[in-house]
Formats: structure tokens, sequence, C-alpha cells
């Protein structure tokens, strides 16, 4: 009896996928902390324990159900160049994201990635041109520049929660404040959590994605008058 395994990631696609998932990557994303910066100073997020706990119950609770289950259909569409399918994930997007800084990070993001890819070996102008008329959210333009790579759509989702651990993680290193030894297993607990959120999202029907999260939403709004803070949202 024999095992069949999936093909080998070509050298260029995995490399690929580091460079998208890599917080040097020049779209913005550490000028954010996705409300864990206002969870800090009214919520009480203020161990390694809490915070921890905080970004992976974020992980499962919005990203699973939200941005991840957009990026593997939008990876599809894509692929099949169905623009309609892609301007619907984007339209939902940004009609879900509950505060004014959440949508325009998702905005700045997308926009940002978008101008990263029109100089990117390789591109598809055409498609880069359709997704710049849609006004892109950061999902779907990542979806557009995984698309290009020969990753399955569920390493091209691992990419994408792990660039977002690594930014919340940074996030918290600078927020709560952390070290880096604390955030080298916050990171460590998130990174073992991925693969499952990443099974979730996949399998999620339109009519099961939701962006419903009412405590990460009154903490945003409250963010956008904090007094003092680090980040934008």
């Amino acid at each position: 009896m024999t095992t069949k395994t999936a093909p080998a990631l070509s050298a260029a696609s995995l490399l690929q996928l580091m460079w998208l998932a890599s917080p040097a990557l020049p779209v913005g994303g550490f000028s954010y902390s996705e409300v864990l910066e206002a969870a800090v100073d009214r919520a009480g997020v203020a161990t390694e324990s809490i915070a921890s706990d905080w970004l992976n119950d974020q992980l499962h609770l919005t990203l699973a159900r939200g941005d991840l289950a957009v990026v593997a259909e939008a990876i599809t569409a894509w692929r099949k160049s169905d623009l309609t399918r892609v301007q619907q994930l984007n339209d939902w997007v940004l009609q879900t994201r509950e505060t004014s800084e959440l949508r325009l990070q998702a905005e700045q993001m997308g926009r940002s990635l978008l101008d990263w890819l029109r100089n990117h070996d390789g591109a598809n102008l055409a498609h880069i041109d359709a997704c710049a008329r849609m006004q892109p959210t950061y999902p779907v333009a990542f979806s557009l520049a995984a698309s290009q790579t020969a990753a399955s759509v569920r390493d091209c989702m691992l990419a994408y929660a792990f660039g977002w651990a690594e930014n919340m993680m940074q996030a918290a290193l600078k927020s709560v404040p952390l070290g880096q030894s604390a955030g080298q297993r916050i990171l460590a607990r998130l990174a073992r959590d991925i693969p499952a959120a990443v099974e979730a999202a996949l399998h999620l029907q339109d009519s099961e994605r939701q962006a419903f999260s009412p405590m990460l939403a009154i903490l945003s709004a409250q963010h956008e008058t904090q007094y003092s803070r680090l980040f934008r949202s």
C-alpha cells in the first residue's frame, strides 16, 4: 500500500509566500494593532497570558470566520478570472468593517500591496487594473498576489495568517508591553493554532462567513478618539 504525498512547492512559490507573509512587506501592517492597543488601555490586556488569550480568540473568532474565508474564495476566483466573484468578496469586506479605522486599514493596506504588486516580476497587469477599480481591501489584494504563485489555497492562507500573527505579536510587544521572549511564546501558540483556523475557514460557506465581533467594534470606536496611541487601529 502506497501513500500519496502532495507535490513539493517550488522554491520560487515558497519564497513568494514567505515574502508576502513578511512584516517587511511595505504595506504598513506594522502601524496597526487591530484594536489590541485599545484592549490594553480599556479591557485589561496587561500580561503575556491575557494578550496570548486575546490574540488566540481573535484568530479563531474573527480572522478564521472572516478574512481567511475571503482569502480562500478570492484566490480561486482570481485564478479563474472570475472578477464578479472577486468584487462580491471585496464588497463584503468593505461592508463588514465595523468602524472607520478598521475599514481605512483594509483599504490602505490593499492599495499599498497593489502598488507593490505593480512593480513585481510576473504581475498580471489586467488583474491588477481590475483590482484597482474595486477599491481593493487587503485580503483581496493579498489573494491576487498569492494567486500568481503555484501554491495551494491552503498554503496561501497559512502565509496570510502567519503574517497577521507576526504583526500582532509585534503590536503586543509595544502596547502591553512585553519582552521578546514573551512575544515568541505568543507567536508559537498562534502558529500551533493557525492550521486549525485555516481548516475551519476553508469549509465555510458564504452564508457562514461573518464579521460579528462586538467587543472589537466597541474598542475600535473608542480607540479612534483615544488620547494617546501608537497605532492607527
